[in-house]
C-alpha cells in the first residue's frame, strides 16, 4: 500500500512530530511519500528516513486565495505522480486543499485533525471560514481521525460531518530509555515544553513560580515570537535566574529524564505530545486542563489538572510536588503505566493502518458500483 501524507507547514511542531512518528513506524510496511509546503526541519528528518520528499510551493499557511487555488492544481498534479492509494492529510490548511485535489485525482483521503480551526482560542476570521471549508471537506474524507475525544465531540458539535466518519485515535509515541526519578533529592527542576506563541500560558506559569517561596529550577523548551516578553517578564518578576530559556531542543527527552516535574501551561490543546513524553519518562503533570489533556492526565492520579488561566490553582499543584518527593514517584509512576497501556506507538499504528485498509476498501466498492452501472447502461443501450 503506498499512502502520500499531506502537511502545511515543516517547523519542529507537534503535528509534524507526529508524523515522523507515523513514517518511522510503518516504513518497514508502506509505501510512504510527502508533500510540505516549505523547506526546513520535517523535510530534512524526513528525507534522512530515505522518504521522497516533495515541497509544494504555493502550499502557505495564511489564507491566500490565489496560491490556494494554484497549491491545489499541484497537489493534483503531485497526487497523480505518486499514484498513492490513500492521501492522509494533517492540519487545517492542507487539510481542506489535500481532500479536494485528492478527490479531483480520484484517490481515497484520511485527515487527522490535531486541532479545530474552530477550537478555543481561534480567531472569529478562521471560524467564519474553517467551519463551512472543513464541512465541504469532510463530504470528501473516508474517515476523519480525532487525536482526542475532546476534539471528536468538537466537531460533532459544530456539525462538521455524520458520527459514523469521525473516530478517535489517541497520539501514540515509541518508548525511550530515558527515565526520570521524580524522587530524587535536590533542588526539584520543572521542564515547560512548549512553543512560545499566545496559544501557550508560560507568563501565567512564570507568575505562579514568582509567588513559590520553595526553591524550584525550570527548564523552558520552545521558541517563538513571545520569547522576548517572557524573558522580560521573568526579570521583571525577580525570577531569571531560576529559569533558563532554552530555545528548540531535539534532546526533550534527556531533559524529562533529568527532572523532577512536567508543565504545561496552556490556553487550548488538542493531544499535546508533550504530555505524553512526560508520563513516558516517568514524570508527574501539572497542566491546563484543556482539549484532550484531561485524557492523558487523570487529575489527583498522575497530575493535576487546572482550569485554564487559574495561576493560584497552578501555583499550589507545583507547590504539592515541590514538597513531595513521594507524591512525584507515586504520580510518576502511574503516569509511565498510562503510557505503557494506552499510549504506545504500536497502539496508534494499528489503528492507523485499519483506517487505510477502509479507505481502499470503499474506494473500490464505489470504483466497483460505477462499473457495475456502466455495464448495466451498455446492456440496455444494445437493447
Amino acid at each position: 500500500m503506498r499512502i502520500l501524507y499531506l502537511i502545511t507547514r515543516s517547523e519542529l511542531g507537534g503535528a509534524q512530530i507526529h508524523l515522523l512518528d507515523l513514517l518511522s513506524g510503518f516504513r518497514e510496511h508502506l509505501e510512504m511519500e510527502v508533500g510540505v509546503g516549505e523547506d526546513g526541519y520535517l523535510v530534512e528528518k524526513v528525507r534522512s528516513l530515505g522518504i521522497p520528499c516533495h515541497v509544494v510551493p504555493h502550499l502557505v499557511q495564511p489564507m491566500r486565495p490565489v496560491d490556494d487555488c494554484r497549491a491545489a492544481f499541484q497537489l493534483v498534479d503531485l497526487i497523480r505522480r505518486v499514484k498513492p492509494d490513500v492521501v492522509h492529510t494533517h492540519t487545517s490548511k492542507v487539510g481542506v486543499l489535500g481532500r479536494l485535489a485528492a478527490r479531483l485525482a480520484g484517490v481515497p483521503s484520511v485527515f487527522t485533525a490535531h486541532t479545530w480551526c474552530f477550537a478555543e482560542g481561534t480567531s472569529w476570521k478562521w471560524k467564519a471560514a474553517g467551519i463551512p471549508s472543513e464541512r465541504l471537506a469532510a463530504r470528501w474524507s473516508s474517515s476523519i481521525i480525532n487525536v482526542s475525544e475532546a476534539n471528536r465531540r468538537l466537531a460533532l458539535s459544530y456539525r462538521i460531518t455524520k458520527e459514523t466518519r469521525l473516530l478517535t485515535i489517541h497520539n501514540g509515541i515509541m518508548d525511550s530509555p530515558h527515565r526520570a526519578q521524580p524522587e530524587r533529592s535536590g533542588i526539584p527542576t520543572i521542564v515547560v515544553v512548549g512553543r512560545c506563541a499566545p496559544q501557550k500560558d508560560q507568563a501565567l506559569f512564570l507568575q505562579a513560580l514568582s509567588e513559590l517561596r520553595t526553591p524550584a529550577r525550570v527548564l523552558m523548551v520552545g521558541d517563538g515570537p513571545t520569547r522576548p516578553a517572557l524573558e522580560t517578564t521573568a526579570e521583571r518578576l525577580g525570577i531569571r535566574g531560576r529559569v533558563d530559556f532554552l530555545g528548540q531542543r531535539l534532546d526533550v527527552a534527556e531533559l524529562l529524564a533529568g527532572a523532577h516535574i512536567f508543565a504545561l501551561p496552556t490556553k487550548w490543546e488538542g493531544f499535546p505530545l508533550s504530555i505524553l513524553e512526560a508520563m513516558r519518562a516517568g514524570l508527574p503533570v501539572v497542566a491546563s486542563n484543556v482539549g484532550g489533556v484531561a485524557e492523558a492526565v487523570v487529575d489527583g492520579k498522575n497530575g493535576f489538572l487546572i482550569p485554564s488561566g487559574d495561576r493560584d490553582a497552578f501555583r499550589e499543584g507545583l507547590r504539592k510536588l515541590i514538597e513531595s518527593p513521594a507524591l512525584r514517584r507515586q504520580m510518576g509512576e502511574i503516569g509511565r503505566y498510562n503510557y505503557e497501556t494506552k499510549f504506545t506507538m504500536d497502539a496508534m499504528l494499528r489503528k492507523t493502518l485499519a483506517v487505510y485498509h477502509k479507505a481502499t476498501r470503499s474506494a473500490q466498492r464505489t470504483e466497483d458500483l460505477f462499473l457495475s452501472s456502466r455495464r448495466s447502461s451498455e446492456v440496455s443501450a444494445d437493447y
